[in-house]
């Protein structure tokens, strides 16, 4: 393992068994680095895996087979004593600030939660500590006897930073945090988490399906499809040279601020519907959809390989 690698994914796998002993395969066989204090942006339409591959790696949903390797040490299978020490290194944002938070605990011990759980501070610490993470994230001292309900969405996001601040993690999952948020409050949401991650040297996996957000907050983008990742790549580099057909028609959608160059901008249109996760057939995943199939593509699945400068794509064209 890479001495600056701090997250490193073999091989993940995550099925659900969804009766009539059908199986559902929301991660496929990731293979991933994170680098410390970089951002790794994952993208990709609804239901391709990009939540579940990131509560799998912080282990709220056990995974099917492979391997996760935090800061060299095999994480995997975890007993609780350990994981409560990965706990401590590795905290998560969520989606939904609405349904994250606990309606029965006010700000303030929603944050000072977690320093409980590792017997970290004493009392009055621990108020301290709070009234300065509040600050932090633009909120203040008024702030933390107030319950979950008396806060809008974008402060509710605020707190659920907080919380995942309080016991100063050096990894964080952002899973979608700023999708359930008004436009005008995105932007707040996304320079308070660089300006965080510049201070504190944080390194994040940063989920969405927001395009331009990603390419604004990530060093490297993987793009995911049904479960499998088909490209990976700087952000620059992905961006002005997509490789796989699927991440040119995921681009190809993004609006330009210039309204001449959107209208001269040729949209990739893609034909048929995702298949189903459910007892996936072989092959490319992509085929079905993907107007440059060759037969090779409907029979063996493509393996994601270097096509140079660290710009990984699975696609038997490359």
């Amino acid at each position: 393992m890479q001495d600056n690698v701090l997250l490193e994914v073999k091989n993940l796998k995550k099925c659900f068994d969804v009766g009539n002993r059908q199986v559902l395969t929301a991660v496929d066989g990731l293979d991933f680095t994170i680098r410390r204090g970089e951002t790794l942006g994952f993208v990709g339409e609804s239901g391709c895996g990009k939540s579940t591959t990131g509560k799998t790696v912080m282990h709220l949903i056990p995974p099917t087979s492979g391997q996760i390797l935090y800061d060299g040490r095999d994480i995997t299978h975890m007993k609780r004593p350990e994981y409560l020490k990965f706990t401590k290194k590795a905290q998560m944002i969520f989606q939904d600030p609405y349904a994250s938070l606990d309606s029965r605990m006010t700000a303030g011990e929603i944050i000072a939660e977690g320093m409980k759980i590792h017997g970290m501070y004493h009392a009055k610490e621990r108020e301290e500590r709070v009234v300065e993470l509040l600050n932090t994230v633009g909120l203040n001292k008024e702030h933390a006897s107030r319950f979950v309900h008396e806060f809008s969405g974008g402060q509710r996001q605020r707190i659920g930073i907080a919380r995942a601040l309080a016991i100063d993690p050096e990894f964080i999952v952002c899973d979608e945090p700023i999708s359930a948020l008004d436009v005008s409050i995105q932007a707040q949401v996304i320079n308070l988490l660089l300006n965080l991650q510049r201070d504190r040297g944080l390194t994040y996996l940063f989920i969405a399906h927001d395009l331009g957000i990603v390419k604004h907050v990530s060093d490297r983008v993987a793009v995911m499809y049904l479960g499998a990742i088909v490209e990976l790549a700087e952000s620059d580099e992905l961006y002005a040279h997509q490789l796989h057909p699927y991440t040119q028609a995921l681009l190809s959608a993004i609006p330009l601020a210039d309204p001449v160059k959107t209208r001269a901008k040729q949209r990739i249109l893609l034909e048929g519907d995702v298949p189903s996760p459910i007892d996936v057939k072989g092959g490319c995943k992509f085929a079905g959809r993907c107007k440059k199939c060759m037969g090779i593509c409907r029979e063996e699945a493509p393996k994601l390989k270097d096509a140079g400068h660290g710009h990984y794509v699975a696609c038997h064209l490359i």
